[in-house]
């Protein structure tokens, strides 16, 4: 296209002596404007997104209607020069009847991947109606049924929930290479989805309302930056974040061959599965035995190496029996068990495999001679259909926003193209908002029994943190399940009166 304006404005100056080199190069630049446009046919033409759409609807909790208005839009994501790259599109729910908007709490949700669709937090864990998914026994053919959501937070805050770029219905609305730099990493994603944040509280009237952050997953890694862009970017203040069985930092992953902490973050909820599976009831008083041996004796002995004999001989006994696995299998591994092997070989004998997101969630598994895990994760691919289902039926049928586009509950392309700049962390982010705000207050909430985000890293990392005025701003609450524990009542009720202290709301 740019060749093509150089052209047409040389033939203006030239006026009518165009000379037959003129006409070639501006028969030059219209094909080169055709093979641009044909270039970016991956782009799409798309029609426009709809309207915003409300409606209204009405959920019971604590023994109380709550009467809420659902809307589903867009918003714009537009570049330096205003040109319209994307459509954000969010579900809001908003709180019937008067009410002063700089009293009543607004809450914004990102779930994580990357690549996952707000969908989990949405009606998973806090949103005014849930679907059950997640937890053992749940099928992916389950009937995709809403219900009332006993542990929404609708009665104490509003609430958003973003889909970012390439999940849900939002798209990209520029060239696969130019998504990947403008929003499929790390940093730019955090600078675009502040500003959706940003420009809803603009487009809604909400900016002096109360302003919070929930994120799961890799949206709990997003959660202290977000919050800490929007205050000294974006001004933007925030009241407090949550952050659900949160990726802080990936230096905690690794196959812990020098680095002994993967093995050391790992280990309690290991032991947690285990002795749930014996029907033992979690607690943090439960939990403290391994956590002492991991921070102490564990340590310690990973690090005299393999030439130490009779450490070596003390780790095996004691992983051993904390993970409840065959001696021989602890044995060959030197007590250092990747959670891969705890996933398979714990249900070996029964020709299942557990899920990294709950070691007690199974399936069976369809190769189980191969010598690594050749099928999906037990939970992760069977919460798709139910979820996508589900939030199509509500977005299109129910709220009536009409949109003739696939929706991506969790999407593998973004996943596949995200680009990381080396070791990805938050906790300096998360150091620095809460130092920089004196009232910010943090709530990590983790599943005892989730080996993909362990909670035992969060225990860790916090620890590690400087005390800056009150000592509990930061806080650690783990619960009995996995990576999506409120997929269980008794621990969706516990982050829920968790949540309500967060939020002075109890």
């Amino acid at each position: 296209m740019r060749s093509f304006v150089r052209a047409a404005t040389m033939a203006c100056a030239l006026a009518f002596t165009l000379s037959s080199a003129a006409l070639a190069q501006d028969d030059g630049a219209k094909a080169g404007a055709k093979a641009e446009a044909a270039k970016d046919k991956d782009i799409g033409d798309f029609p426009p997104f709809p309207a915003d759409v409300s409606v209204k609807q009405v959920t019971h909790v604590a023994g109380k209607a709550v009467n809420y208005t659902a809307t589903v839009g867009s918003i714009p994501v537009r570049d330096e020069k205003g040109k319209k790259i994307a459509e954000v599109v969010f579900t809001a729910y908003t709180l019937d009847g008067p009410k002063d908007p700089t009293t009543r709490p607004v809450t914004f949700a990102f779930n994580g991947g990357p690549g996952a669709a707000s969908v989990y937090l949405n009606l998973g864990a806090i949103g005014p109606k849930r679907l059950q998914f997640g937890a053992a026994g749940d099928s992916a053919s389950d009937r995709p049924q809403l219900v009332d959501n006993a542990g929404t937070w609708m009665d104490f805050t509003d609430m958003v929930f973003i889909d970012p770029v390439g999940t849900g219905f939002s798209r990209s609305l520029i060239s696969k290479d130019e998504t990947k730099k403008k929003f499929w990493a790390t940093q730019p994603d955090i600078e675009y989805l502040s500003r959706i944040v940003y420009d809803w509280l603009l487009k809604n009237g909400r900016m002096a309302s109360p302003k919070y952050v929930i994120g799961e997953s890799y949206g709990g890694f997003r959660g202290p930056r977000i919050a800490h862009y929007l205050q000294t970017t974006l001004g933007v203040g925030v009241n407090g974040a949550v952050l659900v069985s949160p990726y802080l930092n990936s230096d905690a992953d690794g196959d812990g061959g020098f680095d002994p902490m993967p093995l050391v973050v790992s280990l309690p909820s290991m032991a947690a599965a285990n002795a749930e599976r014996q029907g033992k009831p979690l607690s943090d008083a439960s939990q403290a035995d391994v956590e002492n041996y991991a921070r102490g004796e564990f340590v310690t002995d990973l690090l005299k190496g393999a030439r130490d004999k009779a450490a070596v001989d003390r780790i095996v006994t004691r992983v051993t029996a904390y993970t409840g696995l065959d001696p021989q299998v602890v044995r060959r591994a030197g007590g250092r068990i990747q959670t891969g092997d705890f996933l398979r070989e714990k249900w070996r004998t029964e020709g299942k495999i557990a899920s990294v997101y709950d070691s007690n969630v199974t399936a069976y598994d369809p190769f189980p001679w191969s010598p690594q895990q050749r099928s999906g994760d037990p939970i992760l691919d069977s919460i798709i259909a139910p979820t996508t289902s589900a939030m199509v039926d509500f977005v299109t049928r129910t709220v009536g926003w009409k949109v003739d586009s696939r929706y991506a509950a969790l999407s593998y392309d973004v996943g596949a193209n995200w680009e990381n700049a080396g070791s990805v962390e938050s906790v300096t982010d998360l150091r620095q908002a809460v130092a920089l705000d004196s009232k910010l207050k943090i709530l990590i909430v983790h599943g005892f029994d989730d080996l993909s985000c362990p909670y035992f890293a969060s225990k860790v990392i916090v620890d590690q943190m400087p005390t800056m005025g009150e000592a509990n701003r930061v806080q650690v609450h783990v619960y009995p399940g996995g990576h999506m524990f409120y997929s269980r009542p008794d621990s969706s009720a516990a982050l829920r009166r968790d949540a309500m202290s967060l939020y002075g709301a109890n």
